[in-house]
């Protein structure tokens, strides 16, 4: 059997830029949603342009509708079920996080629930569990095709 050689591009970043390993555990949940924010949307853009090029009101109009908290939230709802006793921890904090920033044209639970649900994202990143980032927004993603 053929050894596939990966490229892992975190890896390589924290060597270009001399980061230091950091400690997921130890970071406050709105800085786990500030970086989960950026994956999740690095995910659903990489998805959207995937689907060909387009003007980029198109690409922005299919994104918002999957990053906006009403849309993480139905997708948290689905993908509770599967998480961890850890996982699950980590999102109850970040749902529970006090944020300074009032929900913008979203009920307070949807704006809660997406902040658990970027922070769940944020912690798995810093944790270099890519599979399990995917794993989690594929299961979110096929339940808001399904309109549960």
């Amino acid at each position: 059997m053929e050894k596939s050689i990966t490229f892992d591009f975190v890896e390589y970043m924290q060597e270009v830029l001399e980061l230091p390993e950091v400690d997921a555990k130890s970071y406050s949940p709105l800085t786990l949603a500030y970086i989960g924010d950026c994956i999740y949307d690095l995910i659903i853009k990489t998805m959207v342009v995937s689907h060909g090029n387009k003007q980029v009101q198109k690409l922005h109009k299919e994104t918002s509708s999957l990053v906006q908290a009403s849309a993480q939230s139905l997708m948290m709802r689905k993908m509770q079920d599967a998480l961890t006793e850890e996982e699950h921890a980590v999102y109850k904090r970040g749902r529970n996080a006090k944020s300074v920033s009032p929900a913008k044209n979203q009920s307070i639970t949807d704006y809660r629930r997406a902040t658990g649900f970027e922070a769940l994202l944020g912690y798995l990143y810093l944790q270099k569990d890519w599979k399990r980032i995917m794993d989690l927004v594929k299961i979110g993603l096929d339940s808001l095709e399904d309109g549960e």
